[in-house]
């Protein structure tokens, strides 16, 4: 017999899964815990399906069944949108929110840009953007709290989609003044027994200790910050040498002192940025809007890697 859930159900499941905590969800929703709960339980019955963990003081986690049915849930939620405004003669222009993950330290280079091309695009669509680590953003999409992610190929599942966005070759920076402050571009083994300041984020690090074995290198790491900015204004205070991918034209730090970013001579593989989704997910119209706006900013997109300018 078939499932004979509601609309509504499915709109509950959504938001429960995204927050993994039945309260909370009740919260969100403006409705009772124990209507929240009854409705869930009703959908599992109609599924056939456990759709959660229940965790004692944890709050839920999805089965795998849950994530099935979420990945299936946001398209057809969209779907039935799109057919309301369809039936009283409205534009079915792109509407609702839409959220995607984005690897934080990219976040400055990225997220403005991107925002305001796709409320020029699509002005009734609600983009938000969720920051995180590589790690964070997977446990993200599995749970729905974002529908795609802008994320590094670096530690990405195999559960994981992927579609090559960007291409963005390492390079060095270093302070005013350095003997090589004016030059075009370099290479990475000229600095060996110079100070590095590793940007020490789990998995973009191995990806930048990589560079150097690559070459023979082992690197005499001095500092080791999480932060962007903090490498950038160590280097600029002359604590050393880093290597970075984001290329800032003007190079001004927090420090209130710059940088001078050099492009590698080297053959050393450059980061792909990806756009990043469950593996079996049936993407969201808006989803499939953003995605052709970041090929269309960015020019990849066919998913091969090839090499191309410093930075840009």
């Amino acid at each position: 017999m078939p499932a004979s859930f509601t609309l509504t159900q499915l709109r509950y499941f959504v938001v429960v899964a995204r927050l993994e905590h039945m309260t909370h969800a009740a919260t969100e929703l403006s409705v009772t815990q124990s209507t929240l709960s009854s409705a869930i339980s009703q959908l599992e019955r109609e599924v056939d399906a456990q759709l959660f963990d229940r965790l004692p003081r944890r709050g839920l986690r999805l089965t795998d069944a849950g994530r099935a049915l979420l990945t299936r849930s946001l398209r057809l939620l969209e779907d039935a949108d799109l057919l309301g405004d369809s039936l009283h003669d409205e534009p079915t222009e792109l509407a609702g929110e839409l959220t995607v993950g984005i690897y934080a330290p990219i976040t400055p280079f990225r997220a403005p840009t991107l925002l305001h091309e796709f409320e020029q695009r699509h002005p009734r669509v609600a983009l938000t953007f969720l920051e995180g680590d590589q790690q964070s953003l997977q446990h993200a999409l599995r749970t729905g709290r974002c529908e795609v992610a802008l994320m590094y190929d670096l530690g990405v599942g195999d559960d994981y989609s992927r579609r090559v966005i960007d291409l963005i070759p390492p390079h060095v920076i270093v302070p005013e003044g350095h003997r090589s402050a004016g030059r075009a571009e370099a290479s990475l083994r000229e600095f060996a027994d110079e100070p590095l300041i590793l940007l020490s984020i789990p998995h973009t690090r191995d990806y930048y200790l990589s560079l150097f074995a690559r070459l023979g290198i082992e690197p005499k790491v001095r500092h080791a910050p999480l932060g962007y900015e903090t490498v950038r204004s160590f280097v600029a205070l002359g604590q050393g040498y880093s290597v970075l991918n984001h290329w800032v034209e003007h190079g001004m730090t927090y420090a209130g002192t710059r940088v001078v970013p050099i492009a590698l001579s080297d053959d050393l593989p450059p980061t792909e940025l990806l756009l990043v989704r469950p593996r079996n997910s049936v993407p969201t119209r808006k989803s499939l809007a953003f995605e052709q706006l970041c090929v269309d900013l960015y020019g990849v997109g066919s998913g091969e890697s090839a090499p191309r300018a410093p930075g840009r």
